[in-house]
């Protein structure tokens, strides 16, 4: 089976984490595919393959007879897709022999346009899978399962050490290494396919953070609230503008960090707003803290003590403090490609990845492209070549561990 075929067959399963559930895995949708994948690895040869309690899915690979000695590797990818536009079943298009041009996305009114997407005109002449426009395709990242389960298939055709498999639970809210048992997985080295272009080799994220940001305020009948009145709306819309305007999202790029704000709620009352902070470097990521802090230290000074509260959470690092020393890590990673036939672009991931926490678990773990892109709406998409590239990486790889030892 193709990889592409089986990217087809996974995203048949809706697999939407959900963010507001306290339990593991956060939806039990995600069992479902993690039980087909269990029997399909069974069926390829993984004897060992079993899904846990936690939804994790692992199965281990033995080495070619007299390849043992080989650096044991592993390739991980995830099952949960976000919940926006996946509250009904994906209905993939396929474009053979794209023009190059506007497509459009079923009936939905929605079209992928170059003049948006640049990329598109480089896709020239492949076959194209799109959504239909009313879903999320679901190729973040069954894509890159798709991939590795087509290595699985064919790893008896080719010399090869150790190789282990994770297919993860909810990493799209945050959780998909909260049950990773790194002892289980055995590797020494494990690789995300969780990227979009093909020849991605990523081993930067963000330093990365929550803000949860309330604010009290004095409520009083308008007619007397002169000198009374702390409007804590607008307290926080205050809050917000001493925050530098030129660092949020849609104003960065490479490796600027930035300020998310993500929801606001409020009333004269009660407010509440939550961010996400995000920097590669980890200097202007305490800095960032630090802006926020003051903020809050500025506001509670001129409107009393209590008006505003600020709870930062760190969710994970730059797994570039643990990937800069396994350069070998890296270089096979970037040798693979060439040898699959694409350059490789070594590019800082602007979010995160389960390979950031597994770096710090002990397993580095750098992320790899599928092909894909425009993750995580209406307007994601793949190609058949872009995932059969990556299935090419992965096998080159798998040599250049075997060519190393």
């Amino acid at each position: 089976m193709k990889a592409h075929e089986r990217l087809l067959k996974y995203v048949s399963y809706r697999t939407p984490s959900d963010e507001n559930s306290e339990t593991s895995p956060s939806s039990q949708c995600q069992f479902s595919l993690a039980h087909a994948l269990v029997d399909e690895l069974k069926e390829l040869g993984v004897e060992d393959a079993a899904c846990d309690e936690y939804c994790y899915v692992y199965g281990h690979i033995p080495a070619t007879p007299g390849k043992e000695h080989v650096t044991a590797i592993g390739f991980c990818s995830h099952m949960d897709t976000v919940s926006d536009y996946c509250d009904h079943d994906a209905n993939p298009q396929i474009i053979e022999n794209y023009d190059g041009g506007v497509v459009k996305l079923g009936d939905s009114g929605l079209v992928l346009d170059p003049e948006v997407f640049p990329h598109l005109k480089d896709l020239k002449g492949r076959t194209l899978i799109t959504t239909d426009g009313t879903t999320v395709l679901g190729a973040d990242d069954k894509a890159g399962i798709a991939e590795i389960m087509t290595v699985v298939e064919h790893i008896n055709e080719f010399e090869h050490g150790p190789i282990s498999i994770a297919f993860t639970p909810d990493e799209e809210i945050g959780r998909g290494t909260a049950h990773f048992d790194v002892a289980r997985f055995d590797a020494k080295y494990g690789y995300t396919l969780d990227g979009s272009t093909e020849g991605e080799v990523q081993y930067e994220t963000f330093n990365a953070a929550t803000a949860k940001v309330y604010f009290k305020g004095e409520n009083v009948h308008p007619g007397s609230a002169k000198d009374v009145m702390i409007n804590a709306s607008l307290v926080a819309m205050e809050f917000d503008s001493l925050l530098p305007a030129a660092e949020r999202p849609e104003r960065t790029e490479d490796h600027e960090g930035f300020y998310h704000l993500i929801s606001v709620n409020g009333t004269v009352s009660d407010a509440n707003m939550t961010y996400i902070i995000r920097d590669h470097d980890a200097s202007k990521f305490a800095n960032r803290q630090d802006t926020m802090k003051m903020a809050e230290k500025f506001l509670n000074e001129k409107y009393g003590e209590g008006t505003v509260r600020l709870e930062i959470k760190e969710q994970y690092r730059n797994m570039a403090e643990v990937l800069e020393k396994c350069p070998d890590a890296i270089e096979n990673a970037k040798n693979a490609c060439k040898v699959a036939g694409v350059d490789p672009l070594v590019i800082p991931v602007r979010g995160g990845t389960d390979g950031a926490n597994l770096s710090f678990m002990g397993l580095p773990c750098p992320n790899l492209g599928t092909g894909g892109h425009a993750f995580h709406g209406p307007y994601e998409h793949i190609t058949v070549e872009g995932m059969e590239t990556g299935v090419e990486v992965i096998k080159a790889l798998i040599n250049e561990f075997v060519k190393e030892a």
